[in-house]
């Protein structure tokens, strides 16, 4: 850049001829420089000369351009289809642009001014850098005297420090691409020369013009036009053209972007700017690069900016702002943008990419409509939040993502409506710890019933008991201790025998507390690792016994995920954000894509499906069913004292979660209304609403049938077991699937007293495996009447 800065210096005079002497040195080499880049065959004599020549030769010429820093844009989907800007990133705010999009006025103001030799020499200005060495040493204003070439290269320089990802490196390159000395000068020179040898002048200016800093973080005269002026670089007027060209003598010193700016202030009409833009117009006037005419009316101009706020960052974009923020994750996650978080960070900021996400703005739209109108986003005295995510069955790609607060990753924002957390994700992505997902995790157990060969129909004595111990095979002996369990139910009551349909349809705690117990606490575990559920805060999925009831805090993407492997005949397909990445130069980059596998088979998908379409139409998700002709899958989930709610569901389309708690606390959502609805059922207003813009725009068809053998209980005869003492006859039946009862009350029976006089239903009878079989007592033989 030229280097002009304001800066008055008092020297003395021996100072003063030191530093010319230093100078002049330094002119002297650069003087045997220009004469080798113009005239090198010809034989320069003296030891000086050969030895300034030499030293020269020592220097590196070759200087590699490299690319730009260039900002990155985030695009959605709108209702039609069409891509639609989301925010944009960006470390430094440029649009590069070719020769013919720049205005004639922009060149010729460059060149007028910074260096009107530049169609001459051979990227040196001789006569411009002893000027402007002698009025520093002699006057002590720092003075410029590089050419374009020249300012050029430094600048090219200073990106390639800006770019280095470590910050000792950063800083050190830096220092070295800037620092005012002779030497950095002379190399500066050299790579000059070469670069000019390489390059035809027309490539040069562009470049420069693309390079140049324009104030703040706008860098290059498209993103300078755009900003100042809210217009094209080939549009700007000879007026406008001036006044930016201004900026690149001392971007601080003349950039007009702030109008309270006490040495430049928008009151006085920008006068340091108003002065330069005029000197400017003086040398184009100079050089016959503009009419008099054109010269005075461009003079009379205000310097009146438009200023257009470029779109940065998350905080852009509006309802998306979470989803956007995700989508960074998932660049800083992904090793092909570099070999660490920071590294990857800076490619994504520096890299010009186009991201083509996955999220489409109608239904988006529905889904922050709904979460708005159900739930604030901040309350007085209890810290609500809520989310939901919707992905496509069948290709993880995410379509809606949104919560409750607005988003902000300013540590100085901290009103109670603002986090950057994003409720929807792991913590890895931008999110929280997770919520526990109740009794949406009961999804998983059945699952496992069904693998094991068990069925809907079987009969579960759900009967409300202590358990202690489960068969476990993640255990070295396969048992799991843990202490004393009594679960109990979200309605109350102590259970009773219902068959597994019927406790998931009613979600009943304690039969399928009584299923896991005949069940792999492993295997369940298993099962939900299979369907791509983890922890969000990354630690090992737990399994000790209440967790089948929704213990594990779990973010809501991955609740919305798994279900749409049940949806998928059993294929889980991880979450995808970005459907296609093109880079600066029009080449695709392949994105972090889907992996798809078979959590569960067909079968058990099926019939698990069978049973969660009977949820959403008469069981506890009916409130929830949006009654739009489309079938569905779900189950609701209430954690102890109903901290969070969950609605978690899916069409043969779309599948969705949605969560409504405590971001942190212990106030029950049972205790307050929202809109009047208790807020335990607000999740009842919100899936229903999204899933009915779904069903609308993505359809849905019929669930595959259930496997018959997995919905009919197996048919068991009742053994013989009359005159077995009750504990041998009750080992043996459980033994053989079934529950057993004893009846109080002795029946008189030719068994031996407090023997199994008989059963009910009878021996020899076939009834469903798991059914309840009724121990009825001998009280020995009858005694008859006397006289009988």
């Amino acid at each position: 850049m030229s280097g002009a800065r304001g800066t008055r210096v008092v020297k003395s005079v021996g100072g003063a001829i030191g530093g010319l002497i230093g100078i002049v040195a330094m002119s002297v080499v650069a003087g045997v420089l220009v004469a080798a880049s113009i005239t090198p065959a010809i034989a320069l004599g003296g030891m000086a000369a050969n030895n300034s020549v030499e030293m020269f030769d020592n220097l590196p010429e070759y200087l590699e351009i490299g690319t730009l820093a260039e900002k990155s844009n985030v695009y959605a989907k709108d209702a039609s289809g069409a891509d639609v800007l989301l925010a944009s990133f960006y470390a430094q705010n440029r649009v590069e642009v070719g020769w013919d999009d720049i205005s004639p006025f922009v060149k010729d103001a460059v060149v007028a001014s910074e260096d009107p030799r530049f169609y001459e020499h051979g990227g040196i200005d001789l006569l411009g850098t002893v000027r402007a060495a002698a009025t520093t040493a002699l006057r002590g204003d720092v003075q410029g005297g590089s050419s374009i070439t020249q300012q050029y290269v430094k600048n090219v320089l200073v990106q390639k420090a800006e770019a280095l990802s470590d910050p000792i490196e950063r800083d050190a390159a830096y220092r070295e691409a800037t620092e005012t000395t002779p030497e950095r000068k002379v190399a500066e020179m050299r790579l000059a020369i070469g670069l000019e040898k390489e390059y035809p002048k027309n490539d040069i200016l562009l470049g420069y013009l693309n390079i140049a800093l324009f104030g703040g973080t706008v860098y290059g005269i498209e993103a300078a036009a755009k900003y100042y002026f809210g217009i094209s670089a080939r549009d700007l007027s000879l007026a406008q053209s001036a006044a930016l060209i201004a900026i690149v003598n001392n971007p601080e010193k003349f950039r007009f972007d702030r109008p309270a700016d006490e040495a430049n202030p928008a009151a006085g009409g920008y006068p340091v700017t108003l002065d330069r833009r005029n000197y400017i117009l003086g040398r184009m006037g100079l050089e016959s690069k503009a009419t008099p005419e054109q010269i005075a009316e461009a003079a009379a101009t205000p310097v009146q900016p438009v200023i257009t706020e470029p779109s940065t960052g998350c905080q852009t974009a509006g309802i998306s702002a979470f989803f956007c923020d995700y989508v960074t994750w998932v660049i800083k996650n992904d090793d092909a943008f570099g070999a660490s978080q920071d590294e990857r960070d800076a490619t994504f900021k520096r890299g010009g990419y186009q991201i083509y996400t996955t999220l489409d703005s109608e239904l988006q739209t529905a889904a922050v409509s709904a979460t708005d109108a159900w739930v604030p986003k901040s309350m007085a005295n209890v810290n609500i939040g809520s989310a939901s995510v919707s992905v496509e069955v069948g290709t993880g790609r995410i379509l809606a993502m949104t919560q409750n607060k607005d988003y902000s990753n300013d540590p100085d924002v901290t009103g109670a409506n603002y986090t950057s957390v994003n409720y929807s994700t792991d913590f890895g992505y931008g999110g929280s710890s997770g919520f526990q997902v109740g009794s949406t995790y009961k999804v998983f157990t059945l699952a496992e019933w069904l693998q094991e060969g068990r069925s809907l129909g079987e009969s579960v004595d759900g009967t409300r008991r202590a358990y202690t111990t489960f068969r476990d095979s993640c255990e070295p002996d396969g048992v799991y201790y843990g202490e004393s369990w009594n679960p109990g139910n979200d309605e109350g009551g102590n259970g009773g025998v219902t068959t597994a349909l019927q406790a998931t349809t009613g979600s009943i705690n304690t039969s399928f507390a009584a299923m896991a117990q005949q069940l792999d606490l492993c295997g369940i575990r298993n099962t939900a690792l299979a369907m791509g559920v983890h922890r969000a805060d990354g630690n090992e999925l737990q399994k000790y016994a209440p967790t089948i009831l929704g213990t594990n805090e779990i973010a809501p993407l991955t609740m919305a995920t798994a279900f749409a492997g049940f949806a998928n005949k059993g294929t889980v397909c991880t979450p995808i954000a970005i459907d296609r990445i093109v880079d600066r130069s029009g080449a695709d980059i392949a994105p972090p894509a889907s992996e798809c596998s078979q959590g569960m088979s067909e079968q058990v998908a099926a019939t698990a499906g069978f049973a969660l379409q009977q949820v959403m139409t008469g069981g506890t998700g009916a409130p929830s069913n949006p009654r739009t002709g489309i079938p569905h899958i779900g189950k609701t989930g209430t954690t102890d004292n109903a901290l969070h709610t969950w609605m978690v569901g899916a069409s043969t389309e779309v599948a969705t979660a949605t969560w409504v708690g405590n971001v942190t606390g212990f106030t029950s959502m049972r205790g307050f209304r929202l809109n009047g609805v208790n807020a335990g059922q607000v999740r009842h207003q919100i899936w229903p609403r999204i899933m009915r813009v779904a069903d609308a725009k993505y359809g849905g068809s019929a669930f595959p049938a259930p496997e018959r053998s997995l919905v009919e209980a197996p048919q068991e005869a009742v053994p013989e077991v009359t005159g077995q003492s009750p504990a041998a006859a009750t080992a043996r039946l459980k033994d053989l699937g079934f529950t057993v009862t004893i009846d109080p009350n002795r029946i008189p029976s030719d068994r031996p007293a407090g023997s199994v006089a008989q059963t009910n239903p009878p021996a020899g009878s076939r009834v469903s495996r798991g059914s309840a079989i009724t121990l009825q007592i001998s009280a020995g033989p009858s005694t008859p009447p006397p006289g009988g």
